[in-house]
This record gives C-alpha cells, sequence and structure tokens, in this order.
C-alpha cells in the first residue's frame, strides 16, 4: 500500500484537477446559451433562403448557373469543420475520422479527392492518415465566429468550383442537437442542391425580377453558399461547448469517486499505521516485564 504521504499527495492533485474541470465546465456552459441562441436564429434564415431559391428556380424553369451545374464527379473536395482545442470527448476525432472513411472508402468514384480542415484538432488528426490529402487548414476561425470569414470561404470554394478545380465540394461539420447530442452530418455544398420548391410561395403570382431573375438567382446562390458555411461554423461551435460541457461534467463526477476512494485509502492506511504503533508500544511493555 501506497505511503501517507503519496496518497494524500495523490488526493490534492485530484482536487486541483477537479476545480479545473468544474470551471472549464461552467465556462463552456454560458458559452453554450450564446452559441445556442446564434444557431438557432440562422436556421429559419438558411431554410428560408433554400425555399426562395427553389421556387425560384421552379418559377422560371430555364434558368442556369455555374453553381448548379453537374459536372462528372472526378475532383471532390471535403471542407471539415472541428475545433481548435480538445477537452470535449470524441468530437473532434469522431468527425475526422468520418471524413478519413469517405477518403478511404471512395478511391474509385473520385480521381482526386482533397481535404481543407478549419480547426487544428482536424489537422493534427488527419496529417498521420496515409492517403488523405489536405491543401489547407484555417485555424482560430471558430473562436469568435463572424459572417466575414464564412463570405471569404464561400466566395474562395464557389471560384474553386466555378473554374473547374472541383467538380464537387462537400462540408462535414457537427450538428447541434442539444448538450449531450451532436450529429455528424455531411452536406453537398456545390454544386447547390435545390430543395423540392414550395408551391404555395408562388403560387398566382407573377413576379417582376430587376435586373433579371438569373442576376438574383445568381446573388442568392452566392449567398447561399455563404450562409451554409456560416451555419455549419455556428452548429458547430455550438456543439464543441456543449461536448465540452458533457466531458468536464463527466471528469468532475470522476474526480470525485477517485477522491472517496482515496480518502478511503487514506484513512485505512493510517489506522494500519497507528494500529502498528500501538502494537509496537505494547509489544515493548510486555518485553520490560
Amino acid at each position: 500500500m501506497p505511503s501517507l504521504k503519496v496518497i494524500k499527495k495523490r488526493i490534492s492533485s485530484v482536487k486541483s484537477t477537479q476545480q479545473i474541470t468544474k470551471a472549464m465546465k461552467m465556462v463552456s456552459a454560458a458559452k453554450l446559451r450564446k452559441a445556442q441562441q446564434a444557431v438557432l436564429a440562422t436556421r429559419p434564415y438558411a431554410k428560408k433562403m433554400d425555399a426562395i431559391i427553389a421556387n425560384l428556380v421552379a418559377k422560371v424553369p430555364d434558368l442556369s448557373h455555374p453553381l448548379l451545374k453537374e459536372r462528372p464527379r472526378e475532383r471532390a473536395l471535403v471542407l471539415l469543420i472541428t475545433g481548435d482545442r480538445g477537452l470535449c470527448g470524441g468530437f473532434n476525432t469522431n468527425i475526422s475520422k468520418a471524413v478519413e472513411r469517405f477518403v478511404r472508402d471512395n478511391p474509385e468514384n473520385f480521381q482526386q479527392i482533397d481535404v481543407a480542415v478549419i480547426g487544428r484538432k482536424g489537422n493534427d488528426y488527419l496529417k498521420r492518415r496515409p492517403g488523405v490529402n489536405i491543401v489547407k487548414v484555417y485555424e482560430n476561425i471558430t473562436g469568435e465566429v463572424n459572417y466575414q470569414t464564412a463570405s471569404l470561404l464561400g466566395t474562395e470554394y464557389a471560384a474553386a468550383f466555378t473554374e473547374e478545380k472541383y467538380d464537387v465540394v462537400y462540408l462535414y461539420y457537427n450538428e447541434f442537437k442539444s448538450v449531450i447530442s451532436q450529429v455528424i452530418t455531411k452536406l453537398q455544398l456545390l454544386p447547390v442542391v435545390t430543395p423540392k420548391a414550395e408551391e404555395e410561395l408562388f403560387t398566382g403570382v407573377d413576379y417582376i425580377f430587376e435586373p433579371s431573375a438569373q442576376e438574383v438567382l445568381g446573388q442568392l446562390l452566392a449567398k447561399n453558399v455563404e450562409v451554409q458555411i456560416f451555419r455549419a461554423i455556428l452548429e458547430s461551435r455550438a456543439s464543441e461547448f456543449g461536448a465540452r460541457m458533457t466531458s468536464m461534467d463527466s471528469a468532475t463526477k470522476n474526480a470525485s469517486e477517485m477522491i472517496g476512494k482515496l480518502t478511503l485509502m487514506y484513512n485505512r492506511a493510517r489506522q494500519a499505521a497507528i494500529t502498528k504503533e500501538l502494537m509496537e508500544i505494547i509489544s515493548g511493555a510486555e518485553a520490560i516485564k
């Protein structure tokens, strides 16, 4: 059995760790509330933009745009969104593994698969995996999310698609469901997939498009790419805070259990030491007699 000094030192160490995990849980909970509000505010906007694009395409069927163009899929880009920090359970690892599986399972479907990573943790995982070609890494983006960053990313990858550098662009991110639930989501970012039109939006109404329906569609499609990236970053950020909060809560509980076990061990060791000393005193007294 370890000495009393060693056990006492270990109890002190676990208590210090518990204070850290408890503080991190509280910080994550505070940040989660703000991130969750941002996600809930963005979802209806993104959904309505999809509906407007779908109805516009349905209303003017001869419309076309480079961001809608389907081509033989030979070159693919995967845009992965992870975090820059750890201590959040399997949040970063699980989605990085999903991208690794996609690259590994599709060598026959694509001649080229490139990966762009948002977040240091995703890069740390994938750069050690054979066959994964990382072309770009963005760090410190998800800390303070702003639309300008998503706009720059959207413009960059829309240009790469229209210039036929890539035939399809996928987006991988964690969709926020609840504090304990984050769903790995794969979204085809480009070419833009238009959902089924909501007929009631244009029923019995004729619209005059200015300057033209083609121009309006072009602006909406470019904006939609930016909004989808912005929403994905917000979803991932809220998911990260939820995962870290859950992970730190479990760590705090585990620390409490460990402190209890170590305290019991300490008391037993102390009792054994006292008993031993008493036995030595009694033995010494008997020897004097």
